[in-house]
């Protein structure tokens, strides 16, 4: 329908996770390791293939237990301009399905499949004209979780801009 919003594909960001460290029974935190990214869509205006220097993420368990509530804040550097983005985002995760497992380090965890996490996407941009319009913008992102043997685990959001 013409009134609701659009999304336009703008990102794919991967995210390597150290192991998680309980910080209380409903407060979990979760560091970034090296080897993550943020890499325009081909199609995209706005161009950016990052490298996040580092970040971590703070998981608070939601009180129904059937969901946790994400608060990560992060820093990428743009290896074309050298440009600065604060990549941050808020968002939720169901635990009682696939995600879930991973996010327990449960027996039988694998990779997942979109559906059971989404975000809430902000950019600041600092040291790049080119990059300034990352801050105008309103995102959201859908992720899952790639797990390999003897890898980090990562999580992939598929980032895409709200139009009108």
């Amino acid at each position: 329908m013409a009134d609701f919003p659009k999304l336009i594909p703008a990102f794919t960001v991967q995210v390597a996770i150290a192991p998680p460290t309980s910080i209380s029974p409903r407060l979990t935190f979760v560091p970034f390791t090296t080897g993550g990214s943020i890499i325009s869509h081909p199609s995209y205006p706005i161009q950016l293939d990052a490298a996040i220097e580092h970040g971590a993420d703070y998981i608070t368990l939601a009180p129904d237990g059937a969901h946790v509530r994400l608060d990560v804040q992060s820093a990428a550097r743009d290896k074309v301009t050298g440009g600065v983005v604060r990549f941050s985002y808020t968002g939720k995760i169901g635990v009682t399905g696939p995600a879930g497992k991973v996010l327990k380090g449960e027996a039988g965890a694998a990779t997942t499949g979109f559906g059971e996490a989404f975000s809430v996407v902000e950019f600041q941009a600092g040291g790049s004209k080119e990059l300034e319009s990352l801050e105008q913008k309103v995102y959201v992102g859908s992720g899952r979780f790639i797990l390999e043997e003897g890898k980090p685990v990562i999580v992939e959001y598929k980032v895409s801009e709200v139009s009108a």
